[in-house]
């Protein structure tokens, strides 16, 4: 390829000289962070790869079920597969949990009883936890059936407050939920060594609680998660991390068979739990994206990367910054401004495969305490680890940005994003 031709052909789709300029000049400085990135990956594709050779996977496991889904065998290799990467006894892997808060809804239905406590140690959870818990009343929360629920603010570092926490835990406290990502939060994500010394903290007070964690965004960032910190459960989505880009729907908990068991009552029966759930021909995505997962979250890792250092350098705030350890795969910026927040997703909605021709608009989405704008031309719907960008519109109007199925088009949706704010003069690069 001749020198020059990639400009040119960046310019064809969009892209100015002085943007491409500016975020080539950014990516040269990147080169040893992207060969750490490339390190961990490493590992934990051999992780993967480990896990379906010791539980012998086999063409048989992509077979669908029907009806009942008795005696599944991809299924129940599947969650074999999850068990052993995440190192814990039970896995529930499943097409009928919808996204990510299903799965901690199962998870927390399954667990708690009429007069438990629920305990939050690090804040505000995501908004759709909210109406799960029953922070904001919604039919059929766990306030309803008796559950109460308390937090512990973090300090103003964003560290946890373990003095406000000691405090908190009481008789009643039956489960603590830890959630890993910042959601719509300006706060740090926290790492798998902060989770897991929170958790011993946790357990030298009050040694039968239940740590939950809610690794949405986090899974494959590091070459540990928190269930090899003392996580009891831990909960996500398939079409974030764990899916690799190929799952169309589901989610998983892994942990303690006995709270595993606990859920897989409550997502179907009591008295049938996991031995039912067709998986109506979804295995061979299951596996392969989970397969693929490390190298997806590594691309989706660069482009965070690059994000942070492109409007660090412009000087907006960014979290994490352009140099911090990633803990998961969002990145927020803080914009300021709402034209600043729907510029930065048109931006990345023209950078799309699909539907790049449509123009985000905030709207009133469920289970959202405000208006909410979300870019995701994605072949999945509403797949947080294909290219996707979301915010709340409202103060101090931060967009959150995360995903990447290859680099190569990461790179050129953040450089649209910066396109577009270009445009409306909403930066300037000079």
């Amino acid at each position: 390829m001749k020198v020059g031709e990639i400009e040119t052909l960046y310019q064809e789709m969009g892209i100015s000289p002085e943007v491409f300029r500016f975020g080539e000049s950014i990516e040269k400085q990147l080169k040893e962070r992207f060969e750490e990135i490339d390190k961990r990956a490493e590992y934990n594709q051999l992780k993967v790869v480990q896990a379906m050779q010791k539980n012998r996977v086999c063409e048989a496991c992509f077979y669908p079920s029907s009806g009942y889904g008795y005696n599944d065998l991809g299924r129940e290799t599947l969650e074999q597969v999850y068990a052993d990467t995440f190192h814990t006894e039970s896995a529930l892997v499943r097409p009928q949990i919808t996204c990510g808060t299903h799965a901690l809804a199962v998870a927390l239905f399954g667990n708690l009883r009429p007069g438990d406590e629920l305990l939050s140690p690090v804040g505000k959870p995501y908004d759709t936890l909210e109406e799960v818990i029953g922070i904001r009343p919604s039919c059929g929360s766990l306030a309803e059936y008796g559950v109460t629920y308390r937090q512990v603010e973090l300090l103003k570092d964003g560290t946890f407050d373990y003095e406000k926490i000691r405090e908190a835990i009481n008789e009643k406290t039956k489960m603590v939920t830890i959630q890993r990502s910042k959601g719509y939060l300006t706060r740090p994500s926290f790492s798998v060594e902060q989770i897991g010394r929170l958790i011993t903290f946790v357990k030298s007070i009050k040694p039968d609680v239940i740590c939950m964690v809610d690794n949405c965004y986090g899974e494959f960032v590091d070459v540990i998660e928190p269930t090899d910190v003392g996580a009891d459960l831990m909960a996500g989505s398939l079409i974030k991390n764990p899916g690799g880009g190929l799952a169309p729907i589901g989610g998983y908990i892994v942990g303690k068979k006995d709270l595993v068991e606990n859920a897989s009552y409550r997502l179907t029966s009591p008295g049938l739990g996991k031995e039912v759930g067709a998986t109506l021909g979804v295995n061979q995505a299951f596996f392969q994206g989970f397969f693929l997962a490390p190298t997806v979250v590594k691309s989706a890792l660069k482009a965070a990367v690059f994000a942070a250092n492109i409007y660090e350098r412009l000087g907006f705030p960014v979290i994490p910054d352009g140099k911090e350890p990633r803990q998961d795969i969002i990145q927020a910026v803080t914009l300021g401004t709402p034209e600043g927040v729907i510029a930065f997703c048109q931006g990345i909605q023209a950078g799309s495969p699909v539907d790049s021709y449509v123009a985000p608009e905030p709207w009133d989405m469920p289970g959202y305490d405000s208006e909410v704008i979300m870019a995701a031309g994605a072949f999945v719907q509403g797949s947080s680890i294909e290219l996707s960008a979301d915010g709340p519109m409202k103060p101090p109007y931060a967009v959150y940005f995360q995903g990447g199925l290859t680099w190569e088009h990461a790179k050129y949706g953040i450089l649209m994003s910066l396109q577009k704010l270009a445009e409306q003069n909403l930066v300037s690069l000079k």
